[in-house]
């Protein structure tokens, strides 16, 4: 049997590829090879006394191993980084994290200074009620027959407090009709009785047009003046208007003041019960011109009639 070797007439330009191509293949192995023997090249890190260049401590490593345990702990401090942000109050330390406890403190905050606000503005009003109730720059107020809450003030004029003769003797029979009526009505929406403070005969009574917010009850020297209701005694005092004064804050916006008293039984933050004695009545004061009581009741900050609620004869 003969073997016949079989030649190819190969193009010059195919083979000069050919052998370009193995060169760049050859040239890529060797690089692999080249940098697998750097990575994995065992070299030996050794920390030598200075002085006597005694060898103290020595470690053998390679590339591939500085660089799996570069990742592996840049894993870790991610990990604990990610761990101490979720789950400890470490987070609140790093700038631009907002703390909870934070947002619940400035929560809390912001609803007390708003109650505050609200608390200031309450007793804003309390004291312009006091210093009206003291200095006698009254507003009148609307006062409804089925309820004893007051209402925003009107203005009226001369024309408007000038009824005729008919409307005049009408008025008079209705209230003489509805007057206890009108006391029960405003009794239960309330539930509060107001007490009589003295009994005796009504020399003034409460006037809008002559501008007397109260009523000038006559009476003996020395007779005890009572509290209409459960209350705080806010002021006790000697004006040189009205003399001895009692002011008492109740329950449901009420205050009600007693002036022109000969001595005063009860001292300012006295807690007094209904009907129980708070001063003598005298005529102390220069407004004052006999013995008397000047009864003035009043409602979120206006002046109310007493004897629509009140019988003092």
């Amino acid at each position: 049997m003969t073997l016949r070797a079989l030649s190819f007439n190969w193009p010059s330009g195919l083979i000069f590829i050919f052998v370009a191509q193995t060169a760049h293949m050859s040239e890529k192995r060797l690089k692999r090879q080249e940098l697998r023997k750097k990575l994995y090249t065992k070299n030996r890190l050794v920390i030598l006394n200075e002085d006597s260049f005694e060898e103290v401590f020595s470690l053998r490593l390679t590339l591939m191993n500085v660089f799996v345990v570069a990742g592996l702990g840049a894993i870790l401090i991610i990990i604990c980084t990610t761990f101490i942000i979720a789950f400890t109050p470490l987070r609140e330390y790093i700038p631009g994290y907002a703390s909870d406890q934070l947002k619940r403190d400035a929560t809390r905050l912001a609803l007390e200074s708003d109650s505050l606000v609200n608390s200031v503005k309450k007793n804003e009003a309390y004291l312009n009620s006091i210093k009206k109730i003291l200095t006698g720059e009254l507003e009148l107020a609307k006062f409804s027959k089925d309820s004893i809450y007051a209402n925003p003030p009107e203005n009226t004029s001369v024309e408007d407090v000038k009824p005729s003769e008919d409307d005049l003797q009408l008025r008079q029979e209705v209230a003489r009709e509805d007057k206890y009526n009108l006391f029960e009505k405003a009794q239960s929406k309330t539930g509060v009785v107001l007490f009589a403070p003295v009994k005796g005969s009504i020399t003034e009574k409460f006037s809008t047009r002559n501008r007397h917010y109260a009523v000038d009850v006559a009476l003996a020297k020395n007779t005890p003046i009572k509290a209409m209701l459960n209350g705080t005694v806010i002021f006790a005092d000697w004006t040189p208007s009205t003399g001895n004064v009692v002011i008492i804050r109740h329950n449901n916006g009420y205050i009600s003041a007693y002036k022109h008293a000969a001595s005063l039984t009860k001292s300012q933050g006295d807690v007094v019960r209904t009907g129980e004695v708070i001063a003598l009545a005298g005529s102390t004061g220069q407004e004052s011109t006999g013995v008397h009581l000047h009864f003035e009741l009043w409602k979120d900050g206006y002046p109310i009639d007493p004897t629509q609620f009140i019988e003092f004869e």
